[in-house]
């Protein structure tokens, strides 16, 4: 697998911090975005997205985290602006993500991953605990309650309308991710994705050229109402 890190993001809605991005193969199969929605397959993104996956850019795993343990002390940084995190057949290559976990001390790394949370339970409760930052994606907000159980943080993908703070099915509070709803605030900015200890699913409006197909995977479980 290759990954290619930026050390600083030109993109706004990030802000100027590191990220990075990992080759194509590492989204898992039962991903239903994958090549059907994500906000990632458009634009200059998917260009490089493609050259990463064609080792055109980016190094291997271990020059990669050997390039995250140079980063200054206490800098917030997303790993995988596009792509998962490494595995095989759905199962997250533990000693991959050790080497990411160790890079990231004294770091403020944060990520996503749509890799089965029940499969890969035990190595993303030990990454979060060790200060890496796993958020796992779900893709409704009924999925978001069963991920939810698991303790860990959870993002969600929202029906492109849903612009507003709202809850899930079971009661859980939901914030929309700001950057998308105001232009003033980034990832550098906000920075709620990096903190695993929150008591709030984060959730993103469906977008991107594909935000259709993103917005039907969302509306299989409508929210129930905005929050006061």
């Amino acid at each position: 697998m290759h990954v290619h890190l930026t050390l600083k993001s030109a993109n706004a809605k990030t802000g100027p911090i590191p990220v990075s991005t990992s080759s194509r193969e590492s989204c898992p199969d039962t991903c239903p975005l994958k090549k059907a929605g994500c906000y990632a397959d458009s634009g200059p993104l998917a260009l490089h997205w493609n050259k990463v996956t064609d080792q055109q850019r980016g190094t291997d795993w271990e020059s990669f985290c050997d390039s995250i343990a140079a980063l200054p002390p206490g800098q917030l940084w997303r790993h995988n602006q596009a792509g998962d995190l490494p595995h095989q057949r759905g199962r997250i290559d533990a000693a991959a993500l050790d080497l990411l976990v160790s890079a990231n001390i004294g770091k403020r790394g944060f990520t996503y991953t749509h890799h089965d949370a029940s499969l890969n339970a035990d190595i993303l409760a030990a990454a979060n605990i060790d200060g890496f930052t796993v958020n796992l994606s779900a893709n409704d907000l009924h999925h978001a309650d069963l991920l939810a159980d698991s303790g860990l943080p959870v993002v969600a993908v929202l029906p492109i309308t849903q612009t507003s703070n709202t809850k899930t099915p079971a009661g859980h509070a939901v914030v929309v991710c700001p950057a998308t709803v105001r232009d003033d605030v980034s990832c550098a900015t906000c920075q709620l994705c990096a903190r695993a200890d929150r008591a709030v699913i984060i959730g993103f409006p469906a977008h991107g050229t594909s935000a259709k197909k993103a917005d039907s995977v969302a509306r299989r479980v409508i929210p129930l109402k905005v929050a006061a």
